[in-house]
């Protein structure tokens, strides 16, 4: 009911704008449109048989907001779930898969953390910076991107310099002592391109354990930014890459406090520092048609959780991940239509945690480390006049697990002068346990590696000179052998409930879980008039679990089946832009017992800007217009009506 009163209240709202249009430029997606992360170099969007979903600088611009998970979920197939506000720990779902079975990149580097629960990053130190390009690549992808990606890959593509020097500034301030700044320098010459950017946010945030339920104390989060990249062209034919991000983030959240141990305000809090860097060698030959990168990729992560409350030791978990990884990549032109892609790669992951306490102030750090190489090839071409295909296979070595090779293909065909494009894909995934599953308090050592196979068809239709776009797509994933979390009962004659000096252990990881997602994504943009733009998309995902037992058949927990987004934008005479965002996410389950549901929830958005020059813009945004309460994680708070101002300028 709730989902149908949100189509129809969008459908209001566009009806409504309609009559106003006038006069202005818009953008439609092209069909001519290069993406890189498909297929690990660069292809025309029409050309990619997989589902892809493309957020340009202008459509990151457009949404105004520095915190990129909330742009995220707004896309196809992807939804979120964070404990507060922002800054909280956020996990992010692609078609229902679990955090650590997708991918997550930066500029071509993974930021997945070795020494998190399942290797998923956490998303809620991850602003937007200097990001002015996403590519979403939906489904499996693991002969070209390598363990876990299961559910899909995000490629975050920082900015590069335009002009011989440059530089640009962002500053906004709002609601609950929000702050906001951003600046960044660059330049590019004929051998060298070169940019650097630092960011800082603040705000006091809301509680993490929600006002409603009892909550009293906001729960505040600051973050600091760097990055800094260049491209150094040694020769025509020769190039260096030096990149390097840098994030720091303190939040303030709440836990379960003695004597009773129920969810309260605490004075607790966590700061997480993210560093990347990567160096890499470009070499092109026989006039172009061979290409080769030779890298070395760093990923560190450092958590620390603080209790100022605790006597003995404010510190209550410290854990510390580590990815270095050795990579070579070639692209080979065949023919003017036709390419192979091929690698091979040696990544180690190491990762150290510990949980001093009260009663045991200084434990013993628990460290574990793995290694996996691998190399892959594919193959992509045009098999006839309009119909591209490709093919691939990966194998990888894990120094615990052995040997895994997986396989995928998909097609695009280009029919109807290219307005109709049928898209389809098929591929196996596989990811092996964490380092934190196989070797912490909880983990269990005979863990068995996940597995996954899955398909997708899709078509995207361009109408009345490609002033719409519409385009569906349906998707089915089995996944074996999922890991879950198993908690002890008080008493247990389980030997795994038994931990280390034989004490008892809240539980532990173990392959219990067969599941099955499958849903349908649908989107449409319009190009109304050349002022009036209106673009919607609505998910249905089916995530369940398949493994027998008293939870077979449950909702997979914090994962909502229906979600759907909706904006109108109007840009008016005077250049003053303004756009109505909605979006929906409908009842989802919080365990999985499927016995705690979460409400669905609508949330409105109004958003403007007015160049008052080329180089200067003012913009301002309200969220959640209506104060909605809701949440996605069970008794954890999330903002309310908030409203920010802002500038931009270029020099």
């Amino acid at each position: 009911m709730k989902s149908k009163l949100f189509i129809s209240t969008a459908i209001g709202v566009f009806a409504a704008a309609a009559p106003m249009a006038h006069a202005a430029e818009i953008e439609i997606p092209r069909v001519d449109e290069i993406v890189v992360v498909a297929n690990r170099s660069p292809e025309r969007a029409d050309r990619v048989g997989q589902q892809i979903t493309v957020l340009t600088s202008e459509d990151l611009k457009a949404q105004q907001t520095p915190v990129l998970t909330e742009i995220l979920s707004r896309t196809p197939g992807i939804s979120f779930a964070r404990n507060g506000g922002v800054g909280a720990t956020t996990q992010v779902y692609i078609r229902g898969a679990e955090p650590g079975q997708s991918v997550i990149l930066i500029d071509g580097v993974k930021l997945n953390d070795p020494s998190s629960t399942d290797t998923g990053f956490n998303f809620g130190n991850l602003l937007v910076g200097d990001i002015e390009r996403v590519e979403i690549l939906r489904g499996p992808q693991s002969v070209l991107w390598g363990s876990q990606a299961i559910g899909g890959v995000i490629n975050l593509i920082t900015a590069g310099p335009k002009a011989r020097f440059e530089s640009d500034v962002v500053a906004e301030g709002g609601s609950n002592n929000w702050g906001y700044g951003r600046v960044g320098v660059g330049g590019k010459s004929e051998r060298v391109t070169w940019r650097a950017t630092a960011a800082y946010l603040t705000t006091t945030g809301v509680s993490a354990f929600d006002e409603h339920k009892g909550g009293a104390e906001s729960d505040g989060y600051r973050n600091v930014g760097a990055s800094a990249k260049a491209e150094i062209k040694v020769t025509d034919r020769l190039s260096l890459d030096l990149r390097t991000v840098y994030s720091r983030g303190r939040n303030e959240f709440d836990g379960f406090p003695p004597p009773n141990f129920t969810f309260s305000d605490t004075r607790e809090y966590g700061v997480t520092e993210d560093l990347v860097g990567y160096a890499g060698a470009n070499l092109a030959l026989l006039d172009g048609r061979l290409t080769n990168r030779l890298a070395v990729a760093y990923t560190h992560t450092d958590r620390q959780l603080f209790n100022p409350d605790q006597p003995l030791t404010d510190v209550t978990f410290r854990a510390t991940g580590h990815n270095r990884r050795f990579e070579y990549q070639g692209a080979f032109a065949l023919t003017p239509t036709w390419k192979a892609v091929f690698g091979a790669e040696s990544e180690r992951s190491t990762m150290r945690s510990a949980s001093p306490s009260d009663f045991d102030p200084n434990p013993a750090s628990i460290r574990r480390s793995a290694d996996i190489d691998g190399i892959y090839a594919q193959l992509r071409g045009d098999l006839a006049p309009g119909l591209m295909v490709s093919g691939g296979v990966r194998h990888d070595r894990h120094d615990d697990f052995g040997g895994h090779t997986v396989g995928q293909a998909s097609a695009a065909w280009r029919i109807n002068d290219g307005k109709t494009i049928l898209r389809a894909s098929w591929g196996q995934a596989f990811k092996a346990p964490s380092l934190y599953q196989l070797g912490s308090e909880y983990g269990n050592p005979s863990l068995a590696p996940e597995s996954s196979h899955s398909w997708d068809a899709g078509v995207e239709q361009r109408l009345f000179d490609s002033r719409v776009v519409l385009s569906a797509a349906y998707f089915d994933r089995r996944t074996k052998n999922q890991i879950d979390f198993f908690s002890c009962p008080f008493v247990s004659a389980d030997p795994r409930c038994v931990g280390a000096g034989g004490l008892p252990r809240f539980g532990y990881y173990v392959n219990t879980a067969r599941t099955k997602a499958h849903g349908v994504e649908l989107s449409a943009q319009a190009a109304v008039t050349e002022a009036l733009t209106l673009s919607a998309n609505y998910t249905w995902t089916d995530a369940r679990n398949q493994t027998p037992g008293a939870n077979f058949g449950k909702h997979l927990q914090r994962r909502p089946p229906r979600e759907a987004d909706a904006e109108a934008t109007y840009r008016w005479p005077t250049k003053l832009s303004t756009t109505v965002a909605i979006h929906y996410a409908g009842d989802r389950y919080d365990d999985v017992a499927n016995l705690n549901r979460l409400k669905g929830y609508v949330l409105w958005d109004l958003r403007a800007s007015y160049p008052i020059t080329e180089r200067l813009e003012v913009y301002a945004r309200v969220e959640n217009l209506f104060d909605k309460s809701y949440e996605t994680i069970r008794n954890y708070g999330q903002l309310g009506r908030a409203a920010y101002g802002g500038v931009r300028a270029k020099f």
